[in-house]
């Protein structure tokens, strides 16, 4: 088994199966969760800020009796005080496991290529491989299953969907992403989904998407690094806000998904995500359960 997770596909079936498991046993045991970085460190270094990664993932650490540590990506230099490969070096000799949040997903692959720790992609510019474990556990609870389940992502084809789409395909539900021209989801993730047997679709209608879906699913239409694009980013992302009207073509009984942070009034509307489809807090708080089960699944591969 790979002690790598950069990537939702770097899991397979049965492993995100057993995460999921795991997760949902563990947050309805606390008193279960084994001890499994007793007296042990963790690196968690950030290059990008977090509210919900940082927490959730300190939380996880702490729980299985480890000591997490925050690096801040300045604190490092980065390929300017040192090379990526040094500081990899040197955070492996200190802990057992190494999770960071980058901007270019080179970065843990080059990290990756010198230790012999497991390391975990808390987010990159390709992929948010926690958040859609995170996702699958909640719509798992809340259904009592995934297979068979059609999620709609609205929004950019970012890395949350290209996330999204592994999980899909590795998990048995049905993704279709509603993008406009040119946010589309990578044609490379689109065709390697498909390829691992997921039913994933790229739109360009949000209604298309939406319709019959049990999920209902969006993400800023700004991520952190493309501030320069804010304001064209809203032209072409207006017929894309998740309201109370987009929502209605959706099975009566469907729920709402956001990673956070949220902006009312762009990509979602206050009726919706502070509705009764809502389940965005229960989503937020699984972060942290799903990391926890990662983590342990990672130490025992290793």
């Amino acid at each position: 088994m790979t002690r790598r997770v950069l990537e939702v596909d770097d899991l397979d079936p049965q492993r995100i199966g057993r995460v999921v498991e795991r997760a949902e046993a563990w947050k309805s045991d606390p008193s279960a969760v084994p001890k499994v970085l007793a007296g042990c460190g963790a690196v968690l270094m950030f290059e990008k800020p977090s509210a919900r990664t940082r927490v959730s993932t300190e939380m996880a650490v702490s729980t299985l009796g480890g000591h997490p540590i925050y690096v801040r990506g300045d604190e490092v230099g980065l390929d300017d005080r040192e090379s990526v490969e040094d500081v990899g070096r040197t955070f492996a000799a200190y802990a057992a496991v190494i999770a960071a949040r980058v901007s270019s997903h080179r970065t843990l692959e080059r990290m990756c290529s010198v230790v012999d720790v497991p390391v975990v992609n808390l987010l990159s510019d390709r992929a948010h491989p926690c958040q859609a474990l995170a996702d699958l556990l909640t719509v798992h609870e809340h259904f009592g299953g995934v297979e068979g389940r059609r999620v709609a992502f609205v929004g950019d084809g970012n890395n949350v969907a290209s996330s999204l789409a592994f999980t899909a395909a590795l998990a048995g539900f049905e993704l279709a992403i509603a993008s406009p021209p040119g946010y589309e989801l990578d044609l490379d993730v689109l065709e390697r989904a498909r390829n691992l047997g997921g039913v994933v679709a790229q739109l360009n209608d949000p209604s298309d998407a939406v319709r019959g879906a049990d999920v209902v699913y969006t993400d800023v239409w700004t991520s952190m690094g493309d501030e320069a694009e804010r304001d064209e980013r809203r032209r072409a992302f207006a017929a894309y806000t998740v309201d109370a009207a987009l929502m209605r073509e959706a099975e009566p009984d469907a729920i709402f998904l956001h990673c956070l942070p949220a902006h009312r009034g762009e990509e979602v509307a206050a009726e919706v995500i502070d509705g009764p489809h809502a389940r965005v807090w229960p989503q937020a708080e699984n972060r942290m359960h799903a990391a926890r089960a990662l983590l342990v699944d990672v130490l025992e591969a290793s």
